[in-house]
């Protein structure tokens, strides 16, 4: 998957078809949409693309008291390449970006800089100044502008609406079990690990952690534990015959300069329950 941070540098894309949103979690909703896209691409001989946003929108207009992601913008991005997506474009969302009116979103960014041929957009997805923009709009926007719209029903599982703030809870409650059913992949905490000590540093502050305690987790393929201490620090087990550490470090978002005198390296971790 190639990654475009704005719209200044993009190449030629081939019968695009594209979705937008936030995709924080990339979840089994998400899933519907770019499996969508996936497959109106292929049937175009054309290449797959999602639009989500560098900062999230709620961080730039100001009201992002209490918020918690659920995936970074690394953790989203590998979870976009991991569903087979081909481009993902990352929307500079400042404050100018944020004034854009749905039709302005529309015919300068989507047909003018991506060249859309078809949107895949869920059942209920607003976007634009104030989100004015609707199903609505773009059915008499894509009559004007010449591109398909798609629409993608609700998604649920076994009856049980799947949303990120439904993962939220799910996750601040530690039910890792439950939350990777509705995701449709564990979940998933990409940091930086300092080898000897086993402590993870993560860049995103705003990254949701589940309760501290114990859990069971593989890391980068291999079963391990993490600790997650009542300050939010991370430990890394991968040892199952290790002894409980002692975390007295203050944050979870330990900076460079801790782990300078350790390597350093990049680890996926996935969720599986807490021990």
């Amino acid at each position: 998957m190639k990654v475009h941070y704005g719209f200044d540098t993009l190449p030629h894309l081939r019968c695009p078809a594209a979705t937008v949103g936030s995709f924080d979690g990339v979840h089994g909703g998400h899933r519907l949409l770019l499996d969508r896209v996936r497959e109106e691409a292929r049937n175009r001989d054309g290449e797959s693309v999602v639009l989500t946003f560098d900062p999230h929108p709620r961080i730039t207009l100001g009201c992002d008291e209490g918020l918690r992601l659920l995936t970074s913008t690394e953790e989203k991005a590998w979870l976009l390449e991991q569903a087979g997506i081909d481009h993902l474009i990352l929307i500079p969302f400042d404050r100018a970006f944020s004034r854009l009116s749905p039709e302005e979103f529309v015919r300068d960014y989507l047909i003018g800089k991506v060249g859309i041929q078809t949107l895949v957009v869920g059942y209920n997805h607003r976007f634009g100044c104030g989100n004015e923009g609707d199903y609505a709009l773009l059915e008499r926007l894509h009559d004007e502008c010449g591109f398909r719209v798609v629409r993608i029903a609700e998604y649920d599982v076994a009856s049980e609406k799947v949303s990120s703030t439904v993962l939220r809870d799910l996750i601040a409650r530690g039910e890792m079990e439950r939350a990777a059913r509705l995701m449709s992949h564990p979940y998933l905490l990409i940091g930086r690990e300092c080898v000897d000590e086993g402590i993870v540093r993560m860049d995103e502050p705003r990254k949701l952690l589940p309760p501290a305690g114990l859990y069971a987790v593989e890391a980068d393929g291999a079963e391990a534990r993490l600790m997650i201490g009542p300050d939010g620090v991370l430990r890394l087990l991968r040892d199952k015959n290790a002894e409980m550490p002692l975390l007295r470090a203050k944050s979870a978002c330990i900076s460079k300069e801790t782990c300078a005198v350790e390597p350093e390296k990049r680890v996926n971790i996935t969720f599986k329950h807490k021990l």
